[in-house]
């Protein structure tokens, strides 16, 4: 039967803005045949994070439109390190850090992709056709079709060649070139795809394809996402936000959606969820002139939540959320678990004294950084914008057993919204 794909790939990567660039004649292809593409993902760490989300979700829509998905993990190209917008060398990892980051790796992506079907994806890990392959081998039947001015040409190398690009990296376009040409000669895959940083190494992979006489091969990048101030998307103050919820609890998952900006949230709820593009643009639509409210930032979250994370684990986040916000404050916070409390102040400063009991307000607060000064602190007092456990209190207040949460926390304010978690060490 001749194939009719779901719907035309390029078109939904652009609205969505996922789409950078890609080889002249795909559009086409796409439309013709079934076809299966790769995105490659390096073991560099024990859990994917939402950065590594975007090249996830071109496996995903690759899918819905029909097409075959391959999530290659780089059990032999983690062993090199991809020099791409990397000011310096990588660390190496050891053998037994990048299994053990494989398997991680390899149990977050199955939970992304259908592996049943006529459009089954798959699983693929680079290290299973390295192994069998040697280094004379290599360079005589590989590395004498791509030259050195090409390879200098590329950004990756281009960016560090002054300061200085070992052999290794500098080799790794050409490692990850062969991926491409093994999976397009052993499983007609004509297609592979990550972010706009990846543009060299997959074309790379084309012309090696190309010169040994391979069947077509393209290429499709989506843009490298940043912040509304430019920053690197994806790191909140505490660094990456994981996938994996041992590292990145489900409540501070669901925090990061939520915190994004207006205008981030009109962006990112069409690359990060597959609503369709009349619901989105409806909810955007709702979300202009309510935008305090945060409609568009929660439904967001929600569904990124629920995708990442499970249902039950948004119910929680939305729990969690909420009791800042609830009639019963301190009720609710001292039903807690002790991981589930500091989760709620997870984003909120935080200090410590070693002695808390029968110790007046003002010594403690200047003690443990809420204030830089007891002068500081007798002002703030005076003017009574400090709190204790969601109280107002005055200088001569004095800390007893019954002000302990946990019997080892106090919540501190001054202001309305800033919070402040004291421990006892």
């Amino acid at each position: 039967m001749p194939f009719t794909p779901n719907f035309d790939l390029i078109e939904e990567l652009q609205w969505r803005g996922l789409h950078h660039q890609h080889i002249p004649g795909v559009e086409d292809a796409l439309m013709k045949e079934q076809i299966t593409g790769y995105v490659g993902f390096d073991p560099t760490a024990d859990s994917l994070h939402i950065g590594n989300l975007v090249p996830i979700i071109l496996l995903v829509h690759l899918q819905r439109a029909g097409h075959k998905p391959i999530a290659l993990v780089g059990g032999a190209t983690g062993m090199v390190g991809d020099p791409s917008g990397k000011k310096a060398e990588r660390t190496l990892l050891d053998l037994d850090t990048l299994n053990h980051n494989l398997a991680c790796q390899k149990k977050q992506l199955q939970q992304f992709l259908d592996f049943s079907g006529e459009n089954a994806a798959e699983m693929a890990n680079n290290y299973d056709w390295f192994k069998e392959l040697n280094f004379l081998e290599f360079i005589r039947d590989i590395g004498k079709h791509i030259t050195v001015n090409y390879m200098l040409a590329k950004d990756s190398v281009k960016n560090r060649i002054d300061d200085g690009i070992s052999f290794t990296e500098f080799s790794y376009q050409l490692v990850q070139g062969y991926d491409f040409y093994y999976l397009n000669e052993h499983k007609n895959c004509k297609l592979q795809m990550g972010g706009s940083d990846q543009w060299g190494n997959i074309v790379t992979g084309t012309e090696l394809i190309r010169r040994k006489g391979g069947s077509e091969a393209y290429a499709i990048t989506a843009p490298l996402l940043t912040k509304s101030d430019g920053s690197k998307f994806g790191k909140s103050e505490g660094g990456n936000i994981w996938l994996d919820k041992d590292k990145t609890s489900p409540y501070q998952f669901y925090q990061f959606w939520i915190k994004t900006g207006d205008e981030e949230a009109k962006k990112l709820i069409k690359i990060f969820t597959l609503l369709d593009k009349e619901t989105i643009e409806k909810a955007i639509d709702e979300h202009t002139g309510n935008e305090h409210q945060r409609g568009l930032q929660k439904l967001l979250a929600e569904h990124i939540t629920t995708w990442v994370h499970g249902e039950d684990a948004l119910k929680k986040a939305q729990h969690l959320s909420g009791i800042l916000f609830s009639d019963d404050v301190m009720g609710n916070l001292r039903q807690l678990d002790e991981g589930d409390f500091l989760d709620v102040f997870s984003g909120a400063k935080q200090g410590n004294v070693s002695e808390i009991l029968d110790r007046n307000i003002v010594d403690v607060i200047a003690e443990c950084g809420l204030v830089s000064s007891k002068g500081e602190a007798k002002r703030a007092l005076k003017e009574n914008s400090v709190s204790v456990n969601k109280e107002k209190v005055t200088e001569d207040f004095t800390f007893s057993e019954k002000d302990l949460i946990k019997n080892r926390f106090v919540l501190l304010q001054r202001g309305k919204k800033n919070y402040f978690l004291l421990s006892i060490a």
